[in-house]
């Protein structure tokens, strides 16, 4: 995982009821009161080996957590309907016993002690974030459970209660407020609720000795802005996002992409983090564009942490499984991710120079659904600069983190007015650094370290400051890096990433069978270097180099002609071989 460039991992399903054993020890567990040592064990060994090789962890707190009858939780009959397990979406936030038992499993977790490294997870420098519970919001999605339809009496009525409450405060239409669905104030009152819920989960770790950031839940599936609030009360905005087939094709005009709906998650003030993103449904043609488009993204917004989802939901002791949550060995995201990692890491890409703030005012944020989907704003203004959200004023809730708007930021109010011309079918940032064109389908990136080109790029010459490109392969992505401290142009270790279609056998089964991709480069760099076709390292171990210094151990030499300063490389020399090394 450190030869691929990952630097951090998020532990997640923990408590899945489809894993076996799981943290509670599993779907036949007679409660989810007591830690299963042989999941601690494992998981302790595994936070040890990661820190060994510098990659830090990310723990979530609860994903998937299913309470079984002998764990006492109020109301429990009404959730079961009658089965001896039930989960706590939504119901957490008006059931304070389901609040005592996630604080009780809280507690045991923080403060155990992970002999292998003789720290308990609280104190432990490798561990950087823990989220508390996994896209388990009440401002859009799990409202709507606690209605007066759903046939939960016992929670109903506490949620009925709240909402009431919260209306008779404001002033507000008490058969307005509980309306889970509708903008206006019921948007309001659950955003206090879920921060209400969150301040005391927050107290707790606290007082346990957790200092490090703390995640409440997330921005996820298509959440409207006025979920972000409630979001503030933790330390990072954390946000998730799926797209589809063609995500460079969307035109920002008519569509959001999924980078869309994580840039209009920042807000003003917070640091930004995103902990799920992939395409679906499982295999994406194109998926082999995401990793570079996600990090060129990442990089201009100024996220603050990337994660793809998922390295393996799979035990890694064997080939494991061709599907969506297996990209460990999916040849189609894996051929570009170490070129991704590198330059985002490495902050090849810019940020931007500009800053959009967007801020409406309360009205328009909580009287109307605002979100990627219904404003043009909010999608072009990502083409070409950094997106923050600024939240209004609002006296219903003051505990609100309010950023003021950045200095010698562009203030956007208007959501329908667009920043591109309305017959535009590209938009380059304003650093020049990346361009997207959506009606062919291709997306540059134009960096002094990492030059790359990547969807249907396929016959033409794509020209870059030190790389020409011209492909016989349609669909494809090829980046150009240099692995030292200077330019390509100067450098004299590049590396040459490829990616291609990578299809699983029918019925979505191993092995992969990759397209070749056919073309060739002109890459300018000094004199003197050999180019080496870079083979997969054989399982268990890292890319070597051998003794000489002059390639990678047993990667085949390729014939590169030298001619006023550029190398005329053919990448059908270089085979099946994914990666090209210059020495």
């Amino acid at each position: 995982m450190s030869a691929l460039g990952f630097n951090l991992v998020r532990m997640h399903h923990l408590d899945a009821d489809w894993l076996f054993p799981n943290i509670f020890g599993g779907p036949t567990a007679q409660d989810t009161q007591h830690l299963d040592s042989r999941v601690l064990e494992s998981l302790d060994w595994w936070i040890k080996c990661l820190e060994d090789e510098g990659i830090y962890v990310w723990l979530d707190l609860e994903q998937d957590r299913r309470f079984r009858a002998a764990d006492g939780i109020d109301g429990f009959a009404e959730l079961s309907k009658g089965k001896n397990d039930a989960g706590l979406r939504g119901y957490a936030y008006v059931n304070p016993s389901i609040r005592r038992a996630m604080q009780r499993f809280n507690e045991a977790f923080v403060n155990h002690l992970n002999p292998f490294t003789g720290r308990r997870y609280k104190d432990d420098p490798g561990i950087v974030a823990m989220l508390i519970s996994n896209e388990n919001d009440v401002t859009h999605h799990f409202g709507n459970a606690l209605l007066p339809n759903k046939h939960v009496p016992w929670y109903t009525a506490r949620y009925m209660r709240e909402a009431a409450n919260f209306a008779d405060t404001w002033g507000f239409p008490r058969d307005k407020t509980w309306r889970s669905w509708e903008p206006g104030p019921a948007k309001l009152f659950l955003n206090d609720l879920e921060h209400r819920f969150d301040v005391d989960m927050i107290a707790n770790l606290r007082a346990q000795g957790v200092r490090i950031p703390l995640i409440t839940t997330s921005q996820w599936g298509d959440n409207p802005l006025s979920s972000l609030p409630a979001l503030t009360t933790g330390d990072l905005i954390d946000a998730h996002a799926y797209g589809g087939i063609g995500e460079l094709r969307k035109n920002p005009l008519r569509e959001p992409t999924m980078i869309d709906w994580l840039a209009a998650a920042q807000v003003a003030g917070m640091p930004l983090t995103v902990s799920e993103w992939n395409v679906e449904p499982f295999p994406v043609t194109d998926r082999h564009t995401l990793p570079l488009y996600v990090a060129a993204a990442a990089s201009l917004q100024g996220w603050r942490a990337v994660m793809l989802y998922a390295y393996s939901q799979l035990s890694l002791d064997g080939p494991g499984a061709a599907g969506n949550w297996e990209a460990h060995n999916d040849p189609a995201l894996m051929a570009t991710m170490p070129a991704a990692a590198l330059m985002y890491r490495r902050g090849d890409v810019r940020e931007a120079q500009t800053t959009y703030a967007f801020a409406p005012n309360a009205e328009q944020f909580f009287h109307r659904s605002l979100s990627p989907e219904s404003s043009v704003a909010l999608r072009t203004v990502v083409e070409k600069g950094r997106l923050v959200v600024v939240l209004p004023r609002t006296p219903q809730l003051p505990w609100v983190v309010r950023d003021s708007i950045p200095a010698a930021a562009t203030v956007v109010t208007d959501p329908q007015r667009s920043y591109l011309a309305p017959d535009a079918d590209e938009a380059t940032s304003d650093t020049g650094e990346l361009r997207r064109n959506w009606l062919r389908g291709d997306y540059v990136i134009d960096t002094p370290r990492t030059q790359a080109a990547i969807g249907a790029i396929g016959g033409r010459a794509i020209s870059l400051a030190d790389v020409q490109i011209r492909l016989a392969t349609e669909n494809a992505s090829v980046a150009v890096q240099s692995l030292d401290a200077n330019p390509i142009g100067k450098s004299r270790h590049i590396l040459v990433s490829i990616g291609a279609r990578s299809m699983p056998a029918p019925g979505n089964k191993l092995p992969y069978r990759t397209e070749r991709v056919m073309g060739s480069l002109a890459l300018r760099a000094p004199k003197g270097l050999s180019v080496y076709a870079v083979e997969a390292p054989a399982e268990g171990s890292a890319m070597r180099e051998d003794t000489n210094g002059q390639g990678p151990d047993g990667d085949k030499e390729i014939t590169a002609p030298y001619k006023d300063g550029t190398y005329f490389i053919d990448l059908g020399l270089g085979g099946s071989a994914r990666r090209l090394m210059l020495r």
